[in-house]
């Protein structure tokens, strides 16, 4: 009798366990914020970060520009996942990420694009973004390969796992 793991989960069963040992080793966040107009891609990112953290994890939102600037200024997350295009008030993300910082946010910001190509990309790394993924991409897999990288350059240490 052959296994097929294509048929019986065992590639995501896999998958989710490299996730479960690796999770240990990222730094612990207690402030993140989400700048995105669309309510379904909040959930999904907010159900991704506690599957990553635990539910210990402050988790802020914002639909613009003005809103996320608002949630900046009341006290600085560790960590932004910005929406390349928030399309209720007309902002992209090159244009946006320096407002974040003229208000003092100097940490990572992790550009969310649907439109994420090498040009868009580098545009966006000059506007000083730490990274960008395409929307198609975000899962707890993906965020969990980027963040360690991303909070160490920051000054973040590494969990013990305990």
């Amino acid at each position: 009798m052959t296994a097929s793991s294509s048929t019986s989960g065992g590639d995501f069963l896999d998958k989710k366990s490299g996730l479960n040992k690796s999770v240990g080793d990222l730094p612990k966040l207690k402030d993140v914020l989400i700048v995105d107009d669309e309510s379904r891609d909040i959930k999904r990112l907010r159900a991704t970060l506690h599957l990553l953290h635990g539910y210990d994890l402050k988790i802020r939102d914002a639909s613009t520009l003005s809103a996320a600037i608002d949630e900046v200024m009341k006290g600085h997350p560790e960590l932004v996942l910005l929406d390349d295009n928030l399309e209720l008030s007309n902002d992209r993300a090159n244009d946006s990420i320096p407002f974040l910082r003229r208000v003092g946010y100097e940490g990572p910001i992790v550009v969310i694009s649907g439109v994420a190509t090498r040009k868009r990309r580098l545009d966006l790394m000059a506007a000083g973004a730490a990274e960008v993924l395409h929307k198609d991409d975000v899962d707890s897999v993906r965020i969990n390969e980027i963040l360690p990288e991303i909070l160490a350059n920051v000054g973040f240490a590494a969990t013990d796992g305990s």
